[in-house]
């Protein structure tokens, strides 16, 4: 265990230390001190004990947290960039199993196989901007052009009509396949513990503005 997680340094445990700010429990806990004792006397320093108990709060809440940005920067105490690589983390894995799932598709019907050719130029895209810019990932893919495969409808009659229909219909059908199996990533991802609900919200959001992008198309 200590491997996979050692100790922090000692900065991020001073950190900590100043940051244990005491408030609802410490007050609750005052406030349970009962007004007398069993024989029926006051009980002793019960207003002192309060008083206390109310300069503690007010110490702790306000002095050091308002004292935390200085002590931050005092110990040079900065972001260590997990946040990013966890995010990269998850935004590659999601895609390399988007393409596992492609090349399971691949040749296993033809009135799918065009599109499952597109989306894997459209996911070899998306993995070169990630190894390249990743940080500036931009998920509009309206650049890419889905029209480029399906948009262009001849005018020869209702059998070239359908036929596009349909093809659309089959592209739409896999990209929510895709995006499912990118959601499904990203969620085992966080439930092993490789990445935190920060990165899982940031994927999941683009995943979900994805749907909808499909939904109103």
């Amino acid at each position: 265990m200590r491997r996979r997680d050692p100790y922090p340094g000692w900065r991020n445990v001073v950190v900590i230390a100043w940051t244990g700010m005491r408030g609802v429990v410490s007050l609750a806990a005052a406030l349970a001190i009962p007004l007398t004792v069993s024989s029926g006397a006051p009980f002793p320093h019960r207003d002192l004990i309060l008083f206390l108990t109310f300069c503690v709060i007010l110490v702790t809440l306000v002095v050091q947290g308002l004292s935390l940005p200085w002590v931050l920067r005092w110990l040079g105490v900065t972001e260590d960039g997990s946040d990013v690589r966890e995010e990269a983390r998850a935004r590659f894995q999601a895609v390399d199993a988007a393409m596992s799932r492609l090349e399971e598709l691949a040749g296993q019907d033809e009135q799918t196989e065009a599109g499952v050719g597109y989306m894997q130029r459209y996911y070899q895209k998306r993995r070169h901007v990630l190894s390249t810019r990743f940080g500036k990932l931009d998920h509009d893919h309206d650049g890419d052009g889905d029209g480029s495969q399906t948009g262009h409808v001849h005018a020869d009659g209702a059998d070239h009509l359908e036929e596009h229909r349909t093809r659309a219909e089959n592209l739409r059908q896999l990209k929510q396949d895709l995006i499912g199996v990118e959601r499904t990533t990203v969620l085992r991802l966080r439930n092993q513990g490789e990445i935190n609900d920060a990165a899982l919200r940031r994927v999941e959001r683009d995943l979900d503005l994805e749907e909808i992008r499909l939904i109103n198309a």
